[in-house]
């Protein structure tokens, strides 16, 4: 399957830096840097699921966000968020 990956770490102190580091190590163990926090991956089931817990294991869910986007074109397109949801939910009632 053909996955996206992007990230977002906050690295307003030293440890912040280190898990942005180790992020994208990990994600160079998978597929291949297309812009500074995104990454372009072509992976089994279980690369995927390895991943993802490495990812789950560095980052700070209370702080960071990691978005997977599924492009694999058998699939209806998807987005998986680990962390902190930034996206506006444009479905949802807007008040303006």
């Amino acid at each position: 399957m053909y996955i996206l990956v992007t990230y977002d770490v906050n690295t307003m102190d030293k440890a912040g830096a280190r898990r942005l580091r180790k992020v994208a190590k990990a994600c160079l163990d998978y597929g291949h840097r297309v812009q500074n926090s995104v990454f372009e991956c072509e992976l089994s089931e279980v690369q995927l699921c390895l991943l993802k817990n490495a990812l789950k294991e560095i980052i700070d869910s209370s702080s960071d966000s990691i978005r997977i986007y599924y492009l694999n074109r058998n699939l209806a397109r998807r987005v998986e968020v680990i962390g902190v949801e930034t996206a506006l939910d444009f479905d949802s009632a807007m008040l303006i």
